[in-house]
């Protein structure tokens, strides 16, 4: 990989974050780790735009979207970190609220995916998502169910009374 990118060699699984951790030792955190960690989703899904909950994370310039949507084991990793979130949110309940810290993650989820990986993974991503919440009849809030469908690419005008 040519780039100098932190980001960019975190994911293609040559570099660590901001405290040393590799892809692979947070992609094996367990469901626990992953809830009460908070500065790792920035890493492993990240954005063009700054986290508001996590001062000093990644942002994605134009060249690293690029060189990232290049780079087919960056694009592996994300889908092994998408499979390890769909594990984590299929296997937990404690989410299934009107309002909770990890509806801010599918966001974040769901727009990375779409702009790094492709529309077709971040609205799978969503559909699975919007899926689980129908199995377990949870009173997830319209604002957090918003902002899901604003972020997946094709989907935005198909449940507009959800």
């Amino acid at each position: 990989m040519a780039s100098g990118s932190p980001v960019i060699k975190f994911l293609s699984g040559s570099g660590s974050d901001h405290r040393g951790r590799f892809l692979e030792d947070v992609l094996a955190f367990s469901d626990n780790e992953l809830e009460s960690r908070h500065d790792f989703i920035q890493w492993l899904f990240p954005l063009d735009t700054p986290s508001a909950a996590v001062p000093g994370s990644p942002v994605l310039s134009s060249e690293d979207i690029k060189e990232i949507r290049g780079c087919q084991q960056c694009r592996t990793n994300l889908l092994r970190a998408k499979e390890r979130m769909e594990r984590f949110y299929r296997e937990n309940d404690h989410w299934l609220v009107p309002f909770d810290h990890n509806h801010r993650r599918i966001t974040r989820i769901i727009r990375s995916l779409a702009l790094l990986v492709g529309e077709a993974e971040a609205k799978e991503f969503y559909q699975f998502i919007e899926q689980r919440i129908a199995d377990a009849n949870a009173p997830i809030s319209a604002t957090s169910r918003r902002f899901w469908r604003e972020a997946a690419p094709g989907v935005k005008d198909q449940q507009k009374g959800t």
